[in-house]
């Protein structure tokens, strides 16, 4: 699985002109699931966007976790983030999972991130989304799990 993260001050994800999700403080993560994936990445991943410390401490430090701001997570699917654009000038997607695949592991990592405390929204899988965001810092990061 692979993950973007922004930091943001505030996040929405938009279907059809209606906001579907929304959060103030915290992550937007934007999530690729590879064919391969299990709930072990989607459980790994989840520890790891609960606990980085990349939110200011008082003194200003990136010290502080998304659980330690009371912060939230807009978790949306994002199928393009295994596009391989090596050859020609059209993407190919062949590295992301189906959506059969991909729609659970997306749930999975919503639900392992609630298990540990973190308040979860999410976009509408398969969808046509529009996301906005404010980008704090900007703070942005990409996580893999294990390849």
């Amino acid at each position: 699985m692979r993950v973007i993260l922004q930091r943001v001050s505030d996040a929405r994800v938009a279907v059809d002109g209606q906001t579907v999700g929304d959060i103030r403080r915290g992550w937007l993560a934007l999530v690729g699931v590879a064919p391969t994936d299990t709930a072990k990445d989607a459980s790994w991943l989840a520890e790891k966007v609960a606990h980085l410390r990349c939110f200011p401490d008082a003194d200003g430090k990136m010290n502080l976790s998304v659980l330690d701001i009371i912060g939230g997570v807009l978790l949306v699917s994002n199928f393009t983030l295994y596009a391989d654009c090596q050859k020609g000038r059209r993407p190919s997607f062949l590295g992301a999972a189906r959506p059969e695949v991909a729609e659970p592991l997306v749930a999975e990592l919503a639900n392992a991130l609630r298990a540990l405390g973190v308040p979860v929204v999410t976009g509408q899988f398969g969808a046509d989304m529009q996301v906005s965001l404010t980008n704090d810092g900007p703070v942005t990061l990409v996580l893999e799990s294990s390849r």
